[in-house]
């Protein structure tokens, strides 16, 4: 049995290989014919496919795309083989240069072959991925595995892995030092005597063993350690993590040693030049398409009331740092250097005629966009509050400062679920913090969008926003 679903393994991973090297040659040949009437290839383009497949075979390899994927990141999967394509792609024309062959290669086909490979590499994984899920939902290609702890941390390691059935594992046993636990149930999976542990690997199926000890527990990590050092089996240790608000939380090394980040960002890498990106994109455009407002704005302000047309306060940006933001003058007089204004409130004398429509219609965020083009703040994010209420809610609400994580935006998931304008109340508070974390913990690119399109529909009218 564990050769067989070790062949399995070995045998996808073949195919894998097969499926990328046969997949860039026909699109490369197809292409061709596409483009240049002719599926008989010069030797040109003959050695490019043969460079290139050899090139996929070994960067592949490095970077552990051919690995299993059982339980991983499929995102990070799609990262991965995007860097590594392109890096190949980089290596082919750089070759061609040297050689000073780049003149015999149609730039068309070029450009249209590594873009419809690069789709090819991803999309069949995905629907691979499919296929192995549905089978392993079936109970087909699971991997046993046992878990040495059966306290809160082993339960809830459990709960995780049988709430995600597609991902394959099955739990056969747990292990306890604690004789009162033997016999008891987590999930209908028995909890085994720590003494039987070495036979019962050897004698079933078992994969992996799961370490789910808190960190006190040091010694009878290293204990176990021991005593299973002549068994080939794959040990894992599970960080006890999950009392942690975790966000975005990732394992690295440095210098050798395994860190794991707690409070991360989703905004680096790749997902970093995504956002600068969609933020620069989005608020160039808006701000042409609304430059006829702003002026009308600005000169309804002026003839209103006495004072600047634009407001600007120093609040709290990305890490904490502090930014100025700018907001249409909706108060008759402001200090504009003063950080502990108070929040604007029902019938609020301060509040001009012409103040009270553009912050009832969130007209007087528009200047915001500037600060967006700036790289001060993003489209989509946690709204910047004025320094005084970081200071007054950072001991009041759990992780209120993990809300500076990422850039703060104009709209965000607290403001079109309903939590914007005053926060007069502690458990306002709470729930637009609620709000702001679920986003950083769950950041896309469609999330992103999800919240413009809502925003657009229901978040310029507010009867919280006085």
């Amino acid at each position: 049995m564990r050769k067989s679903s070790n062949a399995l393994s070995e045998g996808i991973n073949y195919i894998a290989q097969f499926l990328d090297i046969a997949g860039l040659s026909l699109i490369s040949i197809a292409v061709h014919w596409w483009y240049l009437d002719g599926v008989e290839l010069s030797k040109d383009y003959l050695y490019s496919i043969i460079f290139s497949s050899l090139l996929v075979f070994i960067i592949f390899q490095n970077v552990d795309i051919y690995s299993s994927w059982r339980g991983r990141s499929k995102f990070r999967r799609v990262q991965l083989i995007t860097g590594s394509w392109f890096f190949c792609m980089v290596i082919l024309v750089m070759v061609t240069a040297l050689l000073k062959s780049t003149a015999n290669y149609s730039r068309v086909w070029f450009v249209t072959w590594s873009t419809l490979t690069l789709v090819y590499l991803n999309l069949y994984r995905f629907l691979l991925d499919l296929i192995l899920n549905y089978s392993r939902k079936k109970g087909w290609n699971h991997k046993n595995i046992v878990i040495f702890g059966a306290g809160e941390l082993g339960k809830s390691v459990g709960e995780r892995i049988n709430s995600a059935d597609w991902i394959g594992f099955k739990i056969k046993a747990y292990f306890d030092d604690d004789p009162k636990k033997t016999g008891q149930k987590i999930y209908n999976t028995e909890i085994l005597n720590s003494n039987s542990l070495e036979k019962f690997l050897k004698e079933n199926d078992i994969k992996e063993l799961w370490i789910a000890l808190p960190f006190r527990d040091e010694k009878r990590v290293k204990e176990i350690l021991h005593e299973l050092r002549h068994m080939s089996i794959s040990i894992k240790f599970i960080p006890d993590i999950f009392g942690f608000r975790l966000l975005n939380q990732k394992i690295s090394e440095v210098a050798g040693i395994p860190v794991v980040q707690i409070n991360g960002t989703p905004i680096q890498g790749v997902n970093r030049v995504i956002k600068e990106v969609e933020d620069k994109l989005i608020a160039a455009l808006i701000l042409v398409l609304i430059s006829p407002l702003l002026i009308i704005i600005s000169i309804a302000i002026k003839l209103d009331s006495k004072g600047p047309v634009l407001f600007k306060q120093i609040r709290n940006g990305w890490d904490g740092k502090k930014i100025k933001v700018y907001k249409f003058r909706s108060m008759s007089a402001q200090d504009s250097g003063l950080n502990k204004l108070a929040q604007a409130t029902k019938n609020d004398s301060r509040v001009t005629r012409v103040g009270a429509f553009i912050r009832r219609t969130s007209l007087d965020e528009l200047p915001q966009f500037l600060n967006v083009l700036q790289g001060r703040m993003s489209i989509v994010g946690p709204r910047p509050h004025v320094v005084s209420q970081n200071e007054e809610y950072k001991d009041q609400v759990d992780y209120y400062m993990q809300r500076h994580r990422v850039k703060p935006g104009i709209t965000g998931w607290a403001q079109v679920n309903g939590f914007r304008g005053e926060t007069d109340t502690l458990e306002k508070m709470s729930k637009r913090v609620e709000y702001d974390l679920y986003y950083i913990e769950n950041w896309s690119l469609g999330l992103d969008l999800k919240i413009i399109l809502l925003t657009i529909f229901k978040g310029f009218m507010n009867e919280n926003a006085y």
